[in-house]
């Protein structure tokens, strides 16, 4: 079955999360997505949060920037939610975006060096493993987590260039995709994902996300159109949905012919309503895809 999610946008104040979430939980929707934008609002904390006020709702936060993380952070964080609520946080890391990176005093030479060293960290730590490193960029001396996870927990990777998503399939358990992704942009994900993976004799399973940027209600068409031509995306054909919750659910089954496992509804950036968004694709969408 693909699996079904919403995104809480930061563009939206955090005091909206604890409403968006519990009507997520209570309608069934499985997934609901929060992002670490700079400057809006932290992933950890809200991931902690609307995991607090939910019981079974899955949250995931996609992504942390690794420049803006030192790798024993991230592990301590995300052991403590894997620990407070087993099996329903998770957690990306990716290179965040380069000019954000810049105004912190965080971008560094090669952000792919950055990933890899990160990934390779994180993993082991939350692993249960006792790690000493010398990298590039990525340091440590005999470290290891007093409360790891109790058990496997998979680390996704944002990536989007093709080094980054061999690096995906190599180094991390699933990668996330952004909604500028085609279904034939998916196509050639996976592909390269699984070049990774060859590469580094996995044969684990790799789970990928795909955001598809979704508009629905009496404006929908004029809300995509704006926010396309926004993000510099308006010649893109078949990018984004606008429409009622059939040619949703055919947008996501495109996606998910094309290799995703998970697809993601992320409202527009001007989402009249939130918690109506999060509604329809529980009680309206879901039931129409396999």
């Amino acid at each position: 079955m693909t699996g079904l999610g919403a995104v809480f946008r930061p563009q939206l104040p955090p005091e909206r999360l604890r409403d968006v979430a519990r009507l997520a939980d209570q309608n069934g929707l499985e997934e609901l997505w929060l992002w670490e934008d700079c400057f809006r609002e932290g992933g950890i904390s809200t991931a902690a949060a609307a995991l607090a006020w939910t019981e079974r709702l899955r949250v995931g936060v996609g992504l942390l920037p690794v420049p803006l993380r030192n790798v024993a952070i991230t592990a301590m964080e995300a052991a403590a939610l894997h620990r407070m609520f087993p099996g329903r946080a998770v957690v990306a890391v990716g290179h965040g975006v380069q000019d954000w990176m810049g105004q912190v005093g965080a971008r560094v030479e090669s952000p792919v060096t950055l990933l890899r060293e990160h990934l390779v960290a994180l993993r082991a730590l939350l692993g249960g493993e006792r790690v000493t490193t010398e990298g590039r960029y990525v340091r440590l001396d005999d470290v290891a987590l007093d409360w790891p996870p109790a058990g496997l927990v998979p680390v996704l990777a944002g990536a989007t260039g093709p080094r980054s998503l061999r690096l995906a399939g190599e180094a991390a358990d699933g990668t996330i995709l952004t909604a500028s992704t085609t279904a034939d942009g998916v196509r050639q994900a996976r592909q390269l994902i699984d070049q990774g993976r060859e590469s580094a004799g996995r044969t684990d399973p790799h789970h990928v996300v795909v955001y598809l940027l979704t508009a629905t209600g009496p404006d929908a068409a004029a809300r995509l159109r704006s926010e396309l031509l926004d993000e510099g995306l308006e010649s893109v054909p078949d990018l984004g949905v606008a429409g009622d919750a059939g040619a949703v659910a055919k947008a996501v089954q495109r996606l998910a012919d094309a290799g995703a496992d998970r697809v993601i509804l992320q409202p527009t950036g001007d989402e009249p309503d939130p918690e109506g968004f999060v509604r329809f694709a529980a009680e309206e969408v879901r039931p129409l895809v396999p």
